[in-house]
């Protein structure tokens, strides 16, 4: 087989590999809460996320465009092929890492930190697009804030629209209501993350001449939803239990406020084009309805050492990326 043909085709299977451990890494962004409160059994719940995210990924590519061409050129990137093994090695490492250890960490810095690092370790700081490099970071840094703002907005407004509400009804209904917020966060979720991996595989392609354009083809869309999909019916427990329970104690309104307000976050950012971290986002919204119900009822204990792992993520994965590139590029 020749050369660049079989690391072309390592590259679309690490890549699906990818968006299956994403899949199954960052369930929990979309159904942790549901789960929580009981309105789902993780049964459904999983069914549930693994069916939206599935159509959630083949309805927009506008991310995948920017993952392909706003961090490097990859129609200008020496040893492309490599550069991108190199990067999906780091991601998925560290993705399982945090898996491993219950740790709700950013499958989107991994990625977006592993293409950098693997770049500069083979062509050095200049072979980085830094406009696009750099509104990605932006994006990946102000949506956190941004969720929390939302979350405490949203929790707000819940307990001053339903403060003389019957409290067994309201709960309820909001039990009912979180089963709607959590389709609408897998399917968010969908439309963002997997598209990362369309962008992964576009630029693969184009670095290895088998495509000529940013546009994403069909087969990839479809690829990547399916893994996408799968990998969200695996579930990851030991997340889910981080971000249901630890962060704070979640009742059906929290929950339906933190889904929505992570929902409408996250969908802004697809419909800008932009990349964010979901996990970022939802735990971020969870802070923040927590704080507008009593600011201590937040464990900020648990928060500040998921904050940590978002912080070190990016160039502890660029870091990885780069080692691995040199030893990949001693085989290939």
């Amino acid at each position: 087989m020749d050369m660049i043909l079989l690391l072309t085709v390592l590259i679309v299977v690490f890549a699906l590999a990818f968006d299956f451990i994403n899949g199954f890494h960052d369930t929990a962004n979309a159904i942790a809460t549901s789960v929580s409160t009981r309105a789902l059994s993780p049964r459904q719940a999983i069914i549930l996320a693994a069916t939206m995210n599935f159509i959630g990924a083949l309805t927009f590519t506008g991310v995948a465009k920017t993952i392909t061409k706003d961090i490097v050129d990859p129609f200008a990137l020496e040893n492309g092929s490599v550069v991108i093994l190199a990067a999906l090695t780091a991601a998925i490492a560290w993705n399982l890492i945090t898996w491993y250890y219950g740790i709700p960490s950013s499958s989107s810095h991994a990625l977006i930190g592993s293409i950098a690092g693997a770049a500069v370790s083979a062509a050095g700081f200049d072979v980085l697009h830094y406009k696009g490099f750099f509104k990605i970071l932006e994006s990946l840094i102000i949506s956190p804030f941004l969720a929390l703002a939302v979350g405490f907005i949203m929790m707000s407004l819940f307990r001053a629209i339903f403060k003389n509400a019957n409290l067994t009804r309201t709960t309820k209904g909001f039990r009912m209501f979180q089963v709607v917020t959590a389709a609408l966060q897998a399917y968010t979720h969908g439309t963002n993350d997997a598209q990362k991996t369309m962008g992964i595989i576009t630029m693969a392609l184009i670095a290895a001449n088998y495509h000529t354009s940013s546009e994403v083809p069909e087969w990839v869309r479809i690829s990547a939803a399916i893994a996408m999909g799968l990998g969200t019916s695996v579930g990851g427990w030991k997340i889910i239990k981080t971000v249901g329970g630890k962060i704070m104690k979640i009742r059906p309104v929290n929950g339906a406020a933190a889904d929505l307000s992570s929902a409408l976050v996250i969908f802004s950012a697809t419909l800008l084009h932009l990349p964010v971290s979901t996990t970022h986002v939802i735990s971020s919204s969870i802070m923040g309805v927590g704080a507008a119900q009593r600011v201590k009822g937040v464990k900020w204990g648990v928060a500040q050492r998921i904050v940590l792992t978002w912080i070190i993520t990016l160039p502890v994965s660029a870091l990885i990326a780069g080692f691995a590139y040199q030893i990949f590029r001693l085989f290939f």
